[in-house]
C-alpha cells in the first residue's frame, strides 16, 4: 500500500436536508424583510458554522423568548418547541415566525390526534433533545412517556389491554429504533403507530447510503457538530456497518491527517445541518497532503423542498 495514495468515497445524499434549508432561508428572508436584529429561539439548526454565519448577519440566538424586544421578529428553530413556548412567543412578539421542520410538525399533529383519541402515547427519542422537549410539550404534562432504549420498556406502567400508540424523534438511528419498536410490539401487540414513518426521509437516506458503503472503508468521517443528533447517529451507523474507525469531525481545522496514514479508503459524509463547503474543505486538506482519488457515490436522489412560512411569502 502506498501511504501517500488515498481513495475518498464521497457519499451522497449528505448535508442540508429540506427542513434545514427552509429554516436557514427563514432566518435570511426575515433579515431581508425586517432588518437586524432577528431573534431565534434555540440554535436554528445544530451546526456551529451555520450559527456563526447567521450571527454575523445580525441574528441573535436566545433561550428565553420573553427576553426578546416586542418590536423585533422572533423565529422558532427547526426542532420545534412546546405549545407553552409558542404561545408565550406570540403573546410577546407580534412577529413570531415558526421555522419548525414540517416533518417535526407532522409528529406533533399525530401526537395530538392520538391524545384526542384517548390513547396512551410513547415517544422514542433522546431525553433533553430540543425536538423531544417540543414534542412532549404539545400535550399536557404526563401525557407522553419517553423511552430511549429497549430496557426502558420494562419501566412503562401500561397494561397489555391499554390502547397505546408510539411516535418517534425524527433523527434517530433507523436500526436502533426498529429494534425498540419490535420489542414494543412484543409487549403490546395492539400498539398503534403513525400512518407514515416518523424518522425523516433525510435521516433514513443518509444512514442507508453509509450502510451501503461503510464496509469498504478503512476509516469513515462524518462531518457535523457534536450536538447534532443525526450526525452522531451517522457515526454509529458507519461503525455498525463494518467500519470501526468511524468518527465525527466538526471541520477541516480539527482534522489530524496523521490518523489516516494507514487508511487506504476513506469514506466521507455529513449530517443534515452541514453546509457542503465544510465537506469540500476537508477533502481539500486531504488533497494537499496525499495523492487522492475521489469517487462520488450516490445512493438515491433527493428532491424534497418545503415552502417558507406564510408570513414570509410575497
Amino acid at each position: 500500500m502506498d501511504p501517500e495514495k488515498k481513495q475518498i468515497l464521497l457519499i451522497s445524499p449528505r448535508g442540508f436536508c429540506a427542513g434545514v434549508t427552509r429554516a436557514v432561508d427563514v432566518v435570511l428572508e426575515t433579515l431581508k424583510q425586517h432588518g437586524s436584529p432577528v431573534y431565534v429561539k434555540h440554535e436554528i439548526v445544530h451546526n456551529k458554522h451555520v450559527i456563526r454565519d447567521l450571527e454575523q448577519q445580525g441574528t441573535i440566538f436566545i433561550e428565553d423568548v420573553e427576553s426578546v424586544p416586542s418590536d423585533r421578529p422572533l423565529i422558532i428553530s427547526a426542532h420545534g418547541v412546546s405549545k407553552k413556548v409558542i404561545n408565550a412567543s406570540k403573546k410577546n412578539n407580534p412577529i413570531t415566525i415558526d421555522a419548525t421542520c414540517p416533518l417535526v410538525t407532522k409528529v406533533h399533529v399525530q401526537a395530538q390526534k392520538f391524545f384526542n383519541d384517548g390513547l396512551k402515547i410513547i415517544l422514542i427519542g433522546h431525553k433533553n433533545h430540543p425536538e423531544v422537549e417540543g414534542t412532549m410539550g404539545q400535550l399536557p404534562e404526563g401525557s407522553i412517556s419517553l423511552i430511549e432504549k429497549i430496557s426502558d420498556i420494562e419501566k412503562l406502567d401500561f397494561n397489555v389491554e391499554d390502547e397505546i400508540a408510539y411516535i418517534t424523534q425524527t433523527t434517530l438511528s433507523v436500526d436502533d429504533t426498529n429494534s425498540i419498536i419490535l420489542e414494543l410490539k412484543k409487549r403490546y401487540p395492539n400498539i398503534k403507530s403513525s400512518p407514515k414513518e416518523d424518522i425523516c426521509y433525510a435521516t433514513t437516506n443518509r444512514q442507508n447510503a453509509i450502510k451501503a458503503h461503510a464496509s469498504k472503508c478503512d476509516s469513515f468521517i462524518v462531518i457535523g457538530s457534536k450536538n447534532s443528533s443525526n450526525s452522531n447517529r451517522l457515526v454509529e451507523v458507519a461503525a455498525n456497518s463494518g467500519c470501526k474507525d468511524s468518527s465525527l469531525l466538526e471541520d477541516a481545522s480539527k482534522l489530524n491527517l496523521e490518523e489516516y496514514n494507514n487508511s487506504e479508503i476513506i469514506g466521507i459524509s455529513s449530517g443534515a445541518s452541514v453546509p457542503d463547503i465544510l465537506v469540500k474543505e476537508v477533502v481539500d486538506k486531504f488533497e494537499e497532503h496525499f495523492n487522492v482519488d475521489i469517487e462520488h457515490v450516490t445512493y438515491g436522489e433527493e428532491n424534497v423542498s418545503f415552502k417558507l412560512p406564510k408570513e414570509l411569502r410575497k
